[in-house]
């Protein structure tokens, strides 16, 4: 990992997840997770403050990247999290969970980063329990193809400068095609926000 990445990449993500627009997104999701609950790509714990502690029984918070951790253990500690949560310092291509172990998996704005996020799936399919569901709210590809012809063209730029973020994943696809059944399921543009890289998606998925 070059300097770029451990340093510079983490606080550039931790801001531009932290926007007005993409706060409100995660408020959409976040306080409905319950039981044990799994977060992937935890970030700087930016979601942290949203969980309802009376209904999480559990956090697992996974995260590969070291600076990022930093930043997510020092909010926890200052919630006050204590023993209720768990850091798991990986990729979410190899969840250290056992299966059927988790009520609650929360997805926001990381599925445009994961490298393999077919085997990401794949694994949180297989932690989570029977009954249990994804919440998630992630931005990706356009329904205008003018906006997904931006997309596609900036992309190759884009992902370097933004920890691998890709602007053209389909969310509702990624979720079909790893056997989930959406549940619920809402898009719209983000305000304030421009539009290659403010399609978002929101709503709760379970295994089909």
């Amino acid at each position: 990992m070059n300097p770029w990445e451990r340093y510079v990449v983490p606080n550039l993500i931790a801001c531009a997840c932290g926007t007005k627009p993409i706060m409100k997104q995660r408020e959409k999701v976040v306080p409905k997770a319950e039981g044990r609950v799994l977060e992937l790509g935890c970030g700087s714990g930016t979601n942290f403050a949203m969980y309802n502690a009376s209904k999480v029984e559990r956090l697992y918070a996974l995260e590969p990247s070291p600076g990022m951790l930093v930043k997510a253990r020092r909010e926890a500690g200052t919630l006050g999290f204590g023993n209720n949560i768990e850091f798991l310092e990986t990729g979410a291509e190899a969840i250290p969970l056992e299966d059927n172990s988790v009520d609650t998996a929360v997805i926001t704005f990381v599925l445009c980063t994961i490298p393999d996020w077919r085997a990401a799936l794949a694994e949180t399919r297989r932690v989570l329990k029977p009954e249990g569901r994804i919440l998630f709210s992630e931005h990706g590809l356009a329904p205008d193809e003018g906006v997904a012809k931006w997309q596609r063209r900036i992309e190759p730029v884009w992902k370097p400068l933004a920890g691998g973020c890709h602007l053209t994943r389909d969310i509702s696809a990624l979720f079909t095609e790893s056997g989930f059944r959406l549940e619920e399921a809402e898009t719209m543009y983000l305000p304030s926000t421009p539009k290659v890289a403010g399609f978002v998606s929101w709503g709760a998925a379970r295994a089909a």
